[in-house]
């Protein structure tokens, strides 16, 4: 599918079930023009992952992901030698009294490397892949550094091979949880959006999209008493994610009204600290519920 303009990148990933608001429209259309990769941060939860997911099925093409986290190197994320193979070719070769200087140097060609994701993405043929690489708050300042090259050139250095470049550079897609500040050096390379909490309006939408079955009433309720919990003091609000789940679960018991006693049962849903769950349920339940369901809550969402 062709996104020749900010309207169609909004239609098509309203297409996909992604509500969008226009200035993510933008900076994805922008992403993809210029093009330069788009850093998304935000909240745990709030749909910076799925945006690479939508993206990839919008253009029809792979999605490439590489998750982040604490002690990733290059030999996860880029490449590794296949050792196990490397020593059992040397020994063949020993076994048959091979001594080839050009025998020995295909042990370090390309038919005993293993790709990761970013050389993955770098050699991908056909047409350009979305590469995802998620929550690079987790990983190492260093390996943050490294990807520089990739981000700047879409090329990879091998000391072995040399230098590899992207026929088809990929569309990157970097997201962020703010667990910690990035370089300014990698920000300078991208483009930057973030991502919030929807208000009411958007997460109704969102729910009613995504959870299939579920009435107007009930997901109206559900996003009312989301917004109002997101107002508490908690050691972690709960993201869209959360309140997809929690609208399911209530579905899959059957019910089509939200009131206290269900509302407490299935906290587990949305709220993932204890702390979190028994200061609201012990002090705060029943005000939530209330609010979801008074009748200010029945009529057109708020924009708060």
């Amino acid at each position: 599918m062709q996104l020749n303009t900010v309207e169609q990148v909004q239609e098509a990933m309203q297409e996909e079930k992604y509500v969008s608001e226009r200035s993510l429209a933008t900076a994805i259309y922008l992403a993809l023009q210029l093009p330069k990769p788009l850093l998304l941060e935000g909240e745990a939860g709030v749909g910076k992952t799925e945006v690479a997911k939508v993206l990839a099925s919008t253009l029809g093409t792979d999605l490439i992901r590489l998750q982040c986290y604490e002690g990733l190197d290059v030999s996860h994320a880029v490449y590794e030698w296949n050792y196990p193979r490397q020593m059992l070719a040397i020994r063949l070769m020993e076994d048959r009294d091979v001594n080839d200087r050009q025998a020995m140097e295909q042990i370090f060609s390309s038919d005993y490397l293993i790709e990761r994701p970013l050389l993955q993405a770098v050699q991908h043929k056909g047409k350009a892949p979305v590469l995802l690489i998620d929550e690079i708050d987790r990983a190492d300042e260093e390996f943050e550094a490294f990807l520089l090259e990739l981000l700047s050139d879409f090329q990879v250095t091998i000391p072995e091979l040399g230098t590899i470049k992207a026929e088809y550079p990929p569309i990157v897609i970097i997201t962020s949880n703010r667990t910690r500040e990035l370089h300014d050096a990698l920000k300078r390379r991208c483009l930057y959006h973030w991502i919030d909490y929807p208000n009411i309006q958007k997460e109704l939408q969102i729910i009613t999209q995504k959870v299939e079955g579920i009435s107007e009433r009930l997901a109206l309720q559900v996003a009312t008493f989301i917004h109002e919990l997101r107002r508490e003091d908690l050691y972690k609000l709960p993201g869209v994610a959360e309140t997809l789940d929690w609208a399911s679960a209530l579905l899959a018991l059957n019910h089509q009204e939200l009131n206290e006693e269900i509302a407490g049962a299935t906290l587990g849903a949305i709220l993932k600290h204890q702390e979190d769950v028994h200061e609201i349920r012990s002090k705060r339940l029943g005000e939530l519920v209330g609010a979801a369901a008074s009748p200010s809550a029945t009529g057109t969402p708020s924009e708060s």
